[in-house]
Parts: C-alpha cells; structure tokens; sequence
C-alpha cells in the first residue's frame, strides 16, 4: 500500500490512478521474479572486467522527465550528461538507451514522437548506439517493459556484447532491477521521484552522472 501511496502523485486521473493501484500490486513480485531470472540465468558470468556498452534510462537521467513528451522542443538535458556521455566515448564505451515509454500504449504520445524526442537528444548529447523503447502499458504482459530484462537483452545483440559487459544507469528501481534480471550491472543515480526503499535496495548508487560513470570507469562497486 505504501508503494502505491508514494507512486501516485498529484494531478493523476481517477482512471490513472485506479490502474497505477493495480501495477503497484503486482510489480514487487514481477521485480522478484525477474532477479530470480537474472540469477538463474547468469549466475556464472564472469566477473566484471571494464565497460563495453552503458546503457541509459532516458527520462530523469539523461533528460529532464516531461511526462508523455512528444515535443522535441522541451528536451533539457540533465545537468552533467553530455560530459558523461563524451567521456565514456573517449574511452571506447559504446552507449545506448533503454526506455520504457508507456504514453504510446495510452494514445498520449506516437512511437514517432517518441523517436523525435530521441532524435533531439542525439542533437544535444550526441550519438547514441543503440536505442531501445518499451510502448506497452504496465499490463501488457510484455518481456521489454522494466524490470523485464528484454530491452537489456536487445541492446547487448544489436551490440554483440554479453550482458555481464553492460552497465545499466537510471534513476528509479525498474532500471536497476532489469539490469539484474538481464545480468548486467546496475548503477541507480536518484533523483526527486526516486523512492527511499528503492535507494535502499540498489546494489550501488552515485549521486550524479558523473560519479556513475566514475564507477563504471574505475570498475569499482559503491553503496
């Protein structure tokens, strides 16, 4: 009950609020369910050994969340992230992002608004490898909405890399959680809407961008 209190914020409608009571029953066991996965699946990969790919969440990561955006223009960078993303270039790190944009599945946004919004962000933070959206709601049922690991999994094809060679960064726990059950490393960076008992369970947290990609850099696990 209280992870549905925290998640419905002012401004929902009765509608919205009726269905984010529901998912906010039904997310911990998914979450649970898809760490199980991720331990079973990738519970002997080798140990970490330096970053090839780092993938981002978009939203309240790289750029300012604007709920059910499909305008290009109100794309803000998040402060520090086009230094971030420049200096995993430098250093040969590929990066990707992995979004989960369930405003197409409510009609708020089209999947080309969502792909013009992504291409503004390529124009302010510079070349992404790889892309990858969720369109569905919370319950479709799909394996690519997170915590599912399938946007995970995808990315590490299209990039011929092994998931345990990926670090995933976002800012709530659904992006932490698909990186486990993907077996990837996950870096939570907290922001306002970042609830404390997702802090609390986050294998390891960075207070900015930069300090994440300090950590991924430096091969280095922090609380």
């Amino acid at each position: 009950m209280r992870f549905a209190v925290q998640r419905i914020r002012p401004g929902r409608t009765a509608g919205e609020i009726a269905k984010m009571a529901v998912t906010s029953a039904v997310i911990p066991p998914a979450a649970v369910r898809h760490r199980i996965r991720g331990v079973v699946l990738h519970g002997r990969a080798r140990p970490w050994a330096g970053p090839r790919v780092v993938l981002f969440d978009r939203d309240d990561t790289l750029i300012r969340d604007v709920p059910y955006n499909g305008d290009p223009a109100l794309v803000e960078p998040m402060p520090g992230a086009r230094r971030a993303l420049d200096r995993l270039r430098r250093h040969g790190v590929r990066i990707g992002v992995v979004s989960n944009q369930s405003g197409v599945a409510k009609g708020r946004i089209t999947a080309g608004d969502v792909r013009r919004v992504n291409a503004r962000v390529e124009e302010l933070l510079g070349r992404i490898d790889v892309w990858e959206f969720c369109p569905h709601d919370g319950g479709d049922g799909c394996g690519c909405r997170k915590p599912a690991p399938g946007m995970i999994e995808r990315a590490a094809r299209r990039l011929g890399a092994l998931p345990s060679d990926i670090a995933v960064i976002g800012d709530i726990g659904r992006d932490v959680e698909a990186a486990a059950a993907a077996g990837a490393r996950g870096i939570l960076v907290p922001t306002a809407r970042t609830l404390p008992a997702e802090i609390a369970v986050a294998v390891e947290t960075a207070p900015t961008l930069r300090a994440a990609v300090d950590l991924v850099l430096g091969g280095r696990r922090r609380r």
